[in-house]
């Protein structure tokens, strides 16, 4: 029996709409919560290899925001992109026009999670304009030089051989259950019996609804190869970061460097954690959002 969501009763209290545009001339799937009318509208980029599932615990806590939480392209049920690689600038220009189309370019708060946090401060370093940047777990450095980066090396060989495979047999290794389930247990920090196992089933959900082995070994390569502190000094909007005191991919003492890089941005860290903050603190997490918006 499937473990129950402890953000279930409280996000079934939100509104949920979903939608399709086409964006880039493909097509681009998205869910839009809360009031369609509220004043705060807040786009949610998600990391690599989830969907708009993903942050849905803290939009749980956010009553009253309009989130508009889109798949990103090759992902969940959004289609590939179709005449542009799957790296940074391909993502920055899907998520310009994903902005344009859904009228909000502009008007939106932009909030990255992992690797959405590479893409949004890409975005906006670019020149794509927002009143706010919220950067939750941001990779703040090489992916390759975290604790974890002989874990990241392994996971770069994976990649490779999943790619270089008959397809069939490719298809099957990249979305090793075993595999996934290595990588949950590994980033996952909870005590908490009952929300690691819904940790590491939602993992198993949604963690291969890839469109295909290019595009994700595409994203995969972006997202192991840039980091937001590249970008950060191009970053006017103020910024708030989002970080945890255990992250595997980048330890504290990287993000405390990451924010002083900023023209204008705040550290907030949450203890107890590590790169799940959504799933494991999206309370702690909601409330400093929250805390920033106002």
């Amino acid at each position: 029996m499937p473990t129950a969501s402890p953000y279930a009763d409280a996000l079934a209290l939100i509104p949920a709409r979903d939608r399709t545009i086409e964006v880039l001339g493909v097509a681009a799937h998205f869910v839009e919560y809360g009031p369609a009318d509220a004043d705060r509208t807040v786009v949610l980029v998600h990391g690599f290899r989830g969907d708009h599932h993903g942050l849905g615990p803290v939009v749980a806590q956010l009553p009253g925001i309009r989130f508009l939480a889109p798949d990103l392209p090759g992902f969940g049920a959004s289609e590939p992109l179709a005449d542009r690689p799957h790296d940074i600038d391909g993502y920055v220009a899907w998520l310009d026009a994903f902005l344009g189309a859904a009228g909000v370019r502009g008007t939106a708060v932009l909030l990255g999670h992992s690797f959405g946090s590479i893409v949004v401060s890409a975005a906006v370093a670019s020149g794509v304009p927002t009143p706010k940047v919220v950067l939750v777990n941001p990779i703040g450095q090489n992916a390759l030089a975290g604790p974890r980066g002989v874990l990241t090396r392994l996971a770069v060989g994976f990649y490779r051989v999943g790619a270089a495979l008959p397809e069939k047999l490719g298809f099957a290794a990249l979305r090793s259950r075993l595999v996934t389930r290595i990588m949950s247990v590994t980033m996952a920090k909870t005590d908490d019996k009952e929300l690691r196992r819904w940790i590491h089933e939602e993992h198993d959900r949604y963690f291969s609804a890839f469109a295909n082995r290019d595009s994700l070994l595409e994203a995969f390569r972006a997202s192991v190869s840039h980091d937001v502190s590249e970008c950060a000094a191009r970053i006017t909007p103020s910024t708030l970061l989002i970080v945890a005191d255990h992250d595997d991919i980048t330890p504290l003492e990287a993000q405390r460097h990451l924010v002083t890089l900023f023209p204008d941005a705040r550290l907030e860290v949450i203890e107890g954690v590590g790169h799940l903050v959504h799933y494991e603190k999206p309370v702690e997490a909601a409330a400093a959002i929250r805390e920033f918006l106002a």
